[in-house]
């Protein structure tokens, strides 16, 4: 019988032996963002404060440097009993008492009354999560680089490739794939910037003890900080923020909105791939996609997968805002939602962000059905360059009018716009405005070829001195 059919209800499940099978996350994860938050990675970065914990207090006399350098030793992974430590947190609530005193066992007479010195059960854990955040933000970083140097070449190779563009699911006025595409990569600009205004609210070093006095730390408290922020390369201030949960909550949103740029990207794909549409579609080999009944079809899967992914980051980064509902000096509950909410969306938008990547990278597009799409509709897409045409003579509002009749009575009758409107206009005075022949996409494409230069200078503009694939050898799986 397995581990899973003979625990029951309330029942310890056995370390590493059961869990919940992430079926998403597991086909479609980002493995970097994923090993950021695993268990080992997670002890890993509470062990790790606590030995900046320890050498920071030895540097201002508290403790000896031989007292530090064997908690420094002590506290090490491999020492740390898993099954243990969570049998035991699941009973205290929280997972540094039973830490730290598994840590002590190994400790000589001396050093081990020294562990945790002054410290409270948040401060480590909020000072790792910033380790943690910090590092998954240096991901979530590089895959938007990534991300936008695998779009810009697709936003200057289309810069002149005219296609309709689309409001309300209609055909609307032409515009360029380049230009629909560099809206895309100047989204993913911003949330690179947005991303730098950010590093100022996360990355902060948490040291203010029970109630947020400081006061089992003594006087050298502001030392201390300065030291162990030093040594974690965090930012160290001497207000507490036990409760005030601004900056997660920042982070979880940046983390909703990263997910949602991809989903809208997702979503283009899937719609401009429609039998009907067929202007682009995901590339993939053998089998990518396929039906288990239908021979023909290949499924969109890579956008299938973000926009699953994206529409979970988004309830969950939400939720954090609950976080921030915390009283008086510490949580009562509201701590919790981050344990589970923080690591899932970061998680979710780091994994949305490599699939964006896969599918740009692989993304087929179809100038010719482009081309095919544009004359469906009788000359329709023109209709507004028509108006504007007329407008200085007759004024806009009795251009539209005009145009609009004849819009109407061109899709009614499948005549062409062109036609229907020398009809209408004939016994109309213009003065020196004729409809000399018919207007052509490329006449009314405005800004568009513009559009496309602008957005790729404002992304060559930000990203030098990124690595070009926009990894780094310290953060890349």
């Amino acid at each position: 019988m397995s581990d899973t059919a003979s625990t029951g209800p309330g029942e310890h499940l056995s370390h590493n032996h059961v869990g919940p099978f992430l079926m998403l996350l597991n086909l479609y994860g980002d493995p970097v963002a994923l090993d950021i938050f695993s268990e080992n990675r997670t002890v890993n970065y509470w062990l790790c404060v606590e030995r900046a914990l320890a050498a920071a207090q030895a540097e201002v006399g508290i403790l000896t440097h031989q007292e530090a350098g064997a908690i420094a030793q002590a506290c090490d992974l491999s020492r740390i009993d898993m099954r243990r430590l969570w049998d035991e947190t699941r009973h205290v609530g929280y997972p540094i008492l039973p830490l730290v005193r598994m840590v002590v066992e190994t400790l000589p007479p001396g050093a081990d009354g020294r562990l945790h010195y002054g410290a409270t059960t948040q401060d480590i854990m909020d000072t790792a999560l910033s380790l943690q955040l910090g590092d998954c933000q240096r991901r979530l970083d590089q895959l938007l680089v990534k991300l936008g140097n695998e779009l810009a070449p697709l936003v200057a190779r289309y810069s002149s490739t005219i296609m309709a563009a689309r409001t309300h699911g209609q055909q609307a006025v032409p515009t360029t794939c380049g230009a629909k595409l560099a809206v895309f990569l100047e989204e993913i600009r911003h949330a690179l910037l947005q991303s730098e205004q950010l590093k100022g609210r996360i990355g902060l070093l948490s040291l203010h003890g029970a109630g947020g006095t400081s006061a089992a730390f003594g006087r050298q408290i502001s030392e201390i900080r300065r030291c162990m922020a030093e040594t974690l390369d965090l930012r160290s201030q001497d207000v507490p923020w036990h409760v005030a949960r601004d900056g997660i909550v920042a982070f979880g949103l940046h983390c909703g909105m990263l997910a949602a740029l991809t989903s809208r990207f997702a979503r283009e794909i899937i719609d401009l791939s429609r039998t009907e549409i067929g202007e682009m579609r995901e590339g993939g080999d053998y089998h990518r996609g396929a039906s288990s009944t239908m021979p023909q079809k290949v499924n969109p899967i890579a956008s299938e997968a973000i926009i699953g992914m994206a529409a979970v980051a988004g309830a969950l980064s939400s939720a954090l805002l609950r976080a921030m509902e915390a009283g008086h000096e510490r949580a009562s509950g509201e701590w919790q939602i981050e344990w589970l909410a923080v690591p899932e969306v970061a998680m979710l938008a780091a994994s949305c962000l490599s699939m964006a990547i896969d599918l740009t990278t692989n993304l087929q597009i179809f100038p010719d059905q482009m081309t095919n799409n544009m004359r469906l509709d009788h000359g329709l897409l023109m209709a507004e360059a028509y108006m504007m045409r007329m407008a200085p003579e007759l004024g806009r509002e009795r251009a539209h009018d005009i145009v609009y009749q004849a819009a109407m009575s061109a899709r009614t009758n499948s005549r062409s716009l062109r036609e229907v409107l020398t009809e209408t206009t004939a016994g109309i005075t213009m003065g020196s405005v004729a409809l000399n022949g018919d207007l052509v996409p490329e006449d009314y494409l405005g800004e568009a070829e513009n559009v496309c230069r602008v957005a790729g200078d404002d992304w060559n503009a930000l990203i030098r001195g990124y690595p070009k694939d926009g990894v780094s050898d310290e953060l890349d799986a």
